[in-house]
């Protein structure tokens, strides 16, 4: 099996499109969005209850649709003083209506509403990233996982990045996860380390 020279990712988020992108593009492959692929297809189910299985419902089912290697990912933020949550609802915790941009507010006024009262030494968390490469017959070809260690800091800090970032404060580099610039969030994050391990399990196909 010879390895794709072209993959598209599986998602509405520009965001993860420009971050696999930056992250993949120096291997020599070619990232493309679904947009640039004809756009709209019909979104699975995301019935799976872990961020593997929905990250493979999303590469079987869109790869299928587009007859296009594609690559999808799962990605949350697990909370360990939440029991883990809010896990692989992180897009959708406080509800799937509105915009994105309504839901990550949304989704950050819960979080400090739960962490409320939590001690610093209570509060560890990380990003999740799982990811799915399946063919164009729906084959599953390779999956990766990252992750991307720190806590829920006392209060949003940064600009940068999108959806829970201000809030994982990163205790060695002194800074929210939203205050790192894209170069330095794509060589530490949970995206970056799925990405970067893709990148070998590609090169693995031939």
């Amino acid at each position: 099996m010879s390895a794709p020279r072209e993959i598209v990712v599986a998602t509405g988020n520009p965001h993860k499109v420009e971050e696999i992108r930056a992250i993949l593009g120096p291997s020599g492959l070619v990232v493309r969005s679904l947009d640039e692929v004809g756009g709209a297809c019909p979104e699975p189910d995301e019935t799976g209850r872990t961020f593997e299985a929905n990250a493979r419902i999303k590469a079987v089912a869109y790869a299928k649709a587009t007859g296009r290697t594609v690559l999808a990912d799962d990605s949350g933020l697990e909370v360990d003083a939440l029991g883990g949550e809010p896990g692989v609802d992180s897009a959708i915790w406080a509800g799937a209506h509105g915009t994105r941009a309504e839901r990550d507010a949304r989704n950050n006024v819960k979080l400090a509403e739960r962490m409320r009262g939590i001690p610093a030494d209570r509060r560890s968390a990380r990003f999740v990233c799982c990811m799915c490469l399946a063919d164009s017959a729906g084959r599953v070809l390779a999956e990766t996982r990252g992750a991307f260690e720190g806590r829920i800091g006392d209060a949003p800090r940064g600009s940068h990045g999108f959806g829970y970032d201000p809030w994982l404060w990163l205790d060695d580099a002194g800074c929210s996860s939203a205050q790192l610039s894209p170069q330095a969030k794509n060589a530490r994050s949970h995206r970056g380390h799925a990405a970067r391990a893709m990148v070998e399990a590609i090169r693995m196909l031939g």
